[in-house]
């Protein structure tokens, strides 16, 4: 893959990432934080939900919103709101996998940042509406995945994020509704995982909101670093509206 400076316009995504290839389809668990779901408080019962949610809560990223380490993500005069989170790199096909099983089904982890535009006053969603998911290179991908046997426990794995050199979020993989084998078995209940596909284990509550202008940096310990640039997307041909 030619992997040469390429215009905004025309994203550039490592799919070849050592040591596998990814498929290009990548798939974020929302509200996967316990903190996320209890930061809703009455807005879960209130309709359309009326409830909480029993399944997963997933959003696919389309190919426009995939980035590499080191690209330049666009954002508008509010910035983006970072979600650091850890990607599940399947290397076997998962159909209806039990959890007890779902962890064979791994090939290896790499490092995610689930970007998101603000939602004006804040206001708690379930779904925020795709204008504010997948915009263009919303989600960058680390330049390595890690092999699943080097990553002794997934679900305790220490996150940090950094703002132009500033610490700006510790956290971790736990306290999440569903541990990696969880969802990995939940989803495939209904959703055919296949090798390459990666699968975002969910962002922790209270991420930081970074600037047009900053760098940002998330790292998670044993899998790695992704760093990117957010820049003025007025300034460049091709960015989401």
């Amino acid at each position: 893959m030619n992997l040469s400076p390429l215009p905004l316009s025309a994203p550039r995504v490592r799919v070849d990432v050592p040591p596998w290839r990814l498929s290009g389809v990548v798939v974020s668990a929302l509200l996967n934080h316990r903190l996320q779901l209890a930061a809703l408080g009455d807005a879960a019962l209130r309709a359309p939900y009326k409830a909480l949610p029993n399944a997963p809560v997933l959003a696919v990223q389309p190919r426009n919103a995939l980035a590499a380490d080191g690209d330049e993500v666009p954002a508008g005069t509010d910035g983006l709101d970072v979600g650091a989170t850890l990607g599940i790199v399947i290397g076997r096909v998962a159909c209806r996998v039990p959890a007890a099983e779902a962890l064979a089904h791994v090939a290896g982890y790499l490092v995610a940042n689930d970007l998101s535009a603000p939602i004006p006053g804040d206001t708690p969603h379930y779904r925020p509406g795709a204008r504010f998911k997948v915009r263009d290179r919303s989600c960058p991908l680390g330049s390595v995945v890690v092999p699943a046997g080097a990553v002794a426990d997934p679900d305790a794995l220490a996150v940090r994020v950094w703002i132009d050199g500033a610490l700006a979020q510790a956290t971790d993989t736990g306290e999440r509704v569903r541990g990696v084998a969880q969802l990995i078995a939940d989803v495939s209940e209904f959703m055919t995982l296949n090798p390459g596909d990666v699968l975002l284990l969910g962002v922790s509550h209270g991420g930081p909101r970074a600037l047009a202008g900053q760098t940002v940096s998330v790292e998670i310990d044993g899998v790695g670093r992704l760093t990117n640039r957010l820049v003025q997307e007025a300034d460049h041909e091709g960015s989401a509206a």
